[in-house]
């Protein structure tokens, strides 16, 4: 085997294997920036004014309570309380609204069918028939502001 001279090279596949990247030349050019998009969102130089608190839908309201009981119908939907016992039903859960008059013929009857098909009831003591009637009327109306086909 022969030794190479001196200034001869060495034989190609001898000395340590080539990096698996290349090194970055420091002098070569680099490609200038890409321009920025002028439509990109770009941080507020102040931070969002926030926005005021949104008042309650407008709209009838009806009311009608006794002792223990009541009975509301309004923008957000049908609510009842039964003796300190809360259920409120918003309009996108109903299916329909019904009311008559109670057994004794002084109280009001209301009854939501909820859109599973269960139906929650509560009533209410008018004590006067006269009052019973007023009830009739006001909720006859606001129920036909909120749910005009039922």
């Amino acid at each position: 085997m022969q030794q190479p001279g001196p200034g001869s090279q060495s034989p190609q596949g001898f000395g340590p294997p080539p990096p698996s990247y290349a090194p970055q030349n420091p002098y070569a050019q680099q490609p200038p920036h890409a321009p920025q998009n002028p439509y990109a969102q770009q941080a507020a130089p102040y931070p969002p004014v926030p926005t005021p608190p949104q008042p309650p839908a407008q709209g009838p309201d009806f009311l009608a309570a006794d002792r223990h009981n009541a009975v509301v119908v309004d923008a957000e939907g049908v609510s009842f309380e039964n003796h300190g016992m809360n259920a409120e039903f918003p309009w996108p859960v109903i299916r329909s609204v019904h009311y008559k008059p109670g057994a004794t013929g002084r109280g009001l009857m209301v009854a939501v069918v909820h859109v599973d098909g269960s139906v929650y009831e509560c009533g209410v003591d008018a004590k006067r028939r006269e009052r019973l009637q007023e009830w009739f009327g006001q909720l006859s109306s606001v129920l036909g502001y909120y749910r005009p086909a039922g």
